[in-house]
């Protein structure tokens, strides 16, 4: 079946909000609350293959200039299926369609992101994130994520 990558909706919070849960339990990102996606379910999207959703992933807005792609997920039945990509692949083009210049991520696999042509980054190059959103986190001080960052006004590869 061919994967169908749209906005999300109401009726997704309860599987995203399972989706994301998993993965925090593992400690690959942060938790967020069933109310936290409600009142930011404008800025995620997701994947559907048949009835069935597949994969998430949000793009956060922190200035004019800088997004985040955040809670980047994909169903462990779908992993090294190509949804991941095709996910920051939609994330890029909303930026984009926004006009944000830069677009930016705290991950695990940089390698992942730098196929898509971000770099990484040192974190302080990026403080509209850390003093927003970082200093909040239980891991502020012992934070072990790469920050990587797109210049939007490139192409992507």
């Amino acid at each position: 079946m061919t994967p169908n990558v749209r906005p999300a909706r109401i009726s997704d919070v309860p599987f995203i909000h399972h989706f994301l849960d998993i993965y925090a339990a593992k400690g690959n990102l942060l938790p967020r609350t069933m109310n936290e996606i409600y009142r930011h379910l404008r800025d995620f999207f997701v994947i559907d293959i048949g009835e069935q959703v597949a994969a998430v992933g949000a793009l956060e807005i922190f200035t004019e200039d800088l997004g985040e792609v955040r809670s980047l997920v994909v169903a462990e039945e779908f992993e090294r299926h190509g949804l991941g990509r095709l996910m920051v692949q939609r994330i890029i083009a909303e930026a984009r369609q926004l006009g944000l210049r830069r677009l930016m991520a705290l991950t695990y696999v940089p390698a992942f992101f730098h196929k898509l042509g971000f770099v990484t980054v040192p974190m302080d190059t990026l403080p509209e994130k850390v003093w927003n959103v970082c200093v909040k986190c239980y891991k502020y001080n012992q934070c072990d994520e790469v920050a990587v960052l797109l210049n939007l006004n490139r192409p992507s590869p």
